[in-house]
């Protein structure tokens, strides 16, 4: 921090004060360089966090592309049961469905391939009951470049 202690007196008998001449101001530099510093850090680690669920879904050869935004049912590897990542019962599935997506044509059900088959069936089969169009996701399998 830097101030201002007064006008010297032409170089004879030292220095005078002045009673309100102070002059305080921040120093910008070091904020400026902390602030650099964190932004750093922040682009850095950004890469690294991972948002959402984390399901490792059956690989198939076949993958069929769509653009079409449809909800989402996830069944975790302990039998857990998320709409489009957030917590849901398997009887109101339906109603969140109607409710959060008006329109929709259908309904992806995501499992983890180590899920019991028992909750899989249970969305299945509530699904069908309420008339909701059911699709399942799957990875694309990696070609070997052999044949089948």
């Amino acid at each position: 921090m830097a101030f201002s202690v007064g006008r010297s007196n032409g170089g004879r008998g030292g220095r005078r004060f002045s009673g309100t001449s102070s002059l305080a101001e921040i120093n910008i530099v070091p904020l400026v360089d902390v602030v650099l510093v964190l932004l750093i850090i922040f682009m850095l680690t950004a890469h690294v966090m991972e948002f959402g669920l984390e399901i490792n879904v059956p690989e198939v050869k076949q993958v069929q592309d769509t653009s079409e935004e449809f909800p989402v049912v996830s069944v975790t590897r302990d039998g857990r049961l998320f709409l489009n990542e957030r917590p849901v019962n398997i009887n109101q599935i339906p109603e969140e469905v109607n409710k959060r997506f008006k329109g929709s044509k259908g309904v992806y059900v995501m499992a983890d391939r180590a899920t019991v088959w028992d909750p899989i069936a249970q969305v299945i089969s509530t699904l069908n009951e309420a008339k909701l169009p059911i699709k399942v996701v799957t990875k694309p399998q990696e070609f070997s470049g052999k044949g089948p």
